[in-house]
């Protein structure tokens, strides 16, 4: 999901459609039609060297076709997904027969009746939607001109339909709010909101356990099972991020504040470079920051609030108030849950202590004529935006003394 334009937000809107039983093989069928044009094509690729769109084109349209049976539309379909796939992942070995590309020729959606119109192997054949108001909504007024057909692990049929949101514009505030992503809380807000990461470490160390004891197994029911474990583990932390991006961008917007977050590009490359134990090198692996950050950036785009990366050295080490850092390399005024700053004596959540100066520096990137000020200790650069305001608003909002 990303912006095609700068006042258009691109989503997917995930609908269930109602298949009639004598439908059923026919959307099968189109499925394993789609997926045998895919490995043709991804063969030919490979063979050939060959990755521009309108060169594989040329190679493999009439032979696909004719060994397929699929129709026209579907095989120029099949040569983008194949194109699109092996530039989103390193190596594509195999295409599975579970979801079907559509365009403006192969797919319809007739807002007046709830139904849509996919081509398929035998024609053009309607289905009723079984969706309910959040997806109505969504779809009031548009007219979509592309959408993809899946069929679930469960045998059910659903088709993702892409539509364009409308965006508000999104402008310089003096507000910001700071989001410290972690794993033990996924994420804690300057303002003092916070998302405890427990639930979910629990849920992979237990899908963890139980996937190591089935992979001794080996056998085929035992991979059936290890599929839906990780279809379970993997939709619980989408529902998670879901709800948790969607609560930051609210407080955002009822604030009118910007949302501020760490870059935390090859975080986990330069964590696991770290001694590390075998358990913390597998959480740090599962952790789904990227996604809550994807979720965030397009609800964001859809409510106009602005979203802004700040770096993430020093916030965990840097004092909120006085920005002051501990004079020893290696050692820091944090200890877990806690950070007591040894200059000016400020007690605070480190979790939350981090969240307020990744807001003092959103404020510095969102607004840059803000000036910086820099720690007062001898080697130390400028990091952080007065931001007066900021400060006050948040030490009264925990009741801290700023004399302290």
């Amino acid at each position: 999901m990303s912006s095609n334009a700068s006042t258009m937000q691109a989503i997917s809107v995930k609908c269930k459609i109602q298949v009639p039983i004598e439908l059923r093989s026919e959307i099968d069928r189109t499925l394993q039609g789609f997926a045998d044009a895919c490995n043709q094509i991804l063969k030919v690729a490979k063979r050939e060297k060959c990755w521009n769109t309108t060169k594989l084109h040329h190679l493999v349209y009439k032979p696909v076709r004719a060994s397929t049976g699929i129709k026209a539309n579907h095989v120029c379909q099949a040569i983008r997904r194949v194109i699109s796939n092996a530039k989103a992942v390193k190596q594509v070995h195999k295409f599975r027969p579970t979801s079907l590309s559509l365009d403006a020729r192969t797919f319809q959606y007739l807002e007046e009746l709830q139904t849509v119109g996919v081509t398929l192997m035998c024609g053009r054949v309607k289905f009723k939607l079984s969706i309910g108001n959040y997806q109505l909504a969504l779809l009031k007024g548009q007219s979509p001109t592309a959408a993809t057909l899946n069929k679930t692990k469960h045998g059910d049929y659903y088709i993702n339909i892409c539509v364009d949101l409308p965006t508000n514009p999104t402008g310089k505030t003096p507000k910001v709010i700071g989001v410290d992503l972690g794993r033990r809380d996924i994420a804690t807000t300057s303002n003092g909101g916070s998302w405890s990461g427990k639930q979910i470490q629990n849920t992979r160390d237990r899908y963890s356990k139980v996937r190591a004891n089935v992979q001794s197994k080996r056998t085929r029911s035992s991979r059936k099972l290890l599929r839906r474990l990780s279809g379970k583990e993997q939709r619980f932390q989408k529902w998670l991020n879901h709800n948790i991006s969607k609560q930051l961008v609210q407080d955002a917007k009822q604030s009118n504040s910007a949302l501020a977050f760490e870059d935390l590009t090859n975080i986990r490359q330069s964590l696991n470079q770290q001694p590390r134990s075998k358990t913390e090198r597998r959480r740090t692996n599962n952790w789904a920051f990227y996604q809550l950050r994807t979720f965030v950036d397009y609800k964001a785009n859809i409510a106009g609030v602005p979203v802004v990366f700040v770096p993430p050295a020093y916030t965990s080490q840097t004092c909120s108030r006085c920005h002051h850092v501990h004079p020893v390399k290696g050692k820091s005024y944090r200890s877990n849950k806690s950070f007591k700053c040894g200059h000016c004596g400020f007690e605070h959540d480190a979790d939350i202590n981090a969240a307020l100066n990744i807001a003092a520096l959103g404020v510095s990137v969102n607004n840059p004529e803000v000036p910086g000020i820099a720690c007062l200790l001898e080697g130390q650069f400028s990091l952080f935006p007065t931001g007066g305001e900021i400060w006050d608003k948040a030490y009264s909002a925990f009741g801290k003394d700023k004399s302290v």
